[in-house]
């Protein structure tokens, strides 16, 4: 496996994989009809890669011979102090988790991120065990703040 940078030719896949993920691991939150419906729609996964992200984030993909396993974007929390990074997403095609992919771009993410910060953020569904699970188990903890 091996991470770059994401480029505008990764745009679809990119979306593929978010909705992918959503599909398969939200399905105990959100009505399965709204997730089934979701559309991949790649057009701001190719505006970002084109022009660039808002708040200089950074997309980061990981891959392998088969494609693409999944991406991460990071960079300024969105404190308008600037006090914190933050990984704004994280997400592995479902059919290839477990395989070191998700771990792999945290660890990026993590690395880039203290180049700058002190301390980073990053947000879930309080009702998201399994991803609350994969982040305490590399060091992150829940600080009580949620938002509606």
């Amino acid at each position: 496996m091996q991470l770059r940078a994401a480029t505008v030719a990764d745009a679809e896949q990119l979306e593929r994989i978010r909705v992918r993920a959503w599909q398969v691991g939200y399905r105990h939150v959100f009505p399965a009809e709204a997730l089934d419906a979701m559309p991949v729609d790649a057009r701001r996964w190719v505006e970002s890669l084109t022009h660039g992200f808002e708040d200089g984030q950074t997309c980061v993909v990981a891959e392998d011979e088969r494609g693409v396993l999944g991406w991460a974007t990071f960079g300024s929390a969105r404190d308008p102090e600037d006090r914190y990074g933050e990984v704004r997403g994280l997400y592995v095609d479902p059919d290839r988790w477990g395989l070191g992919a998700g771990r792999t771009l945290l660890a990026r993410a993590e690395s880039e991120l203290a180049r700058r910060w002190d301390e980073a953020v990053l947000w879930t569904l309080a009702d998201n065990p399994r991803t609350r699970r994969f982040y305490e188990a590399n060091g992150w903890r829940a600080d009580g703040v949620t938002s509606r």
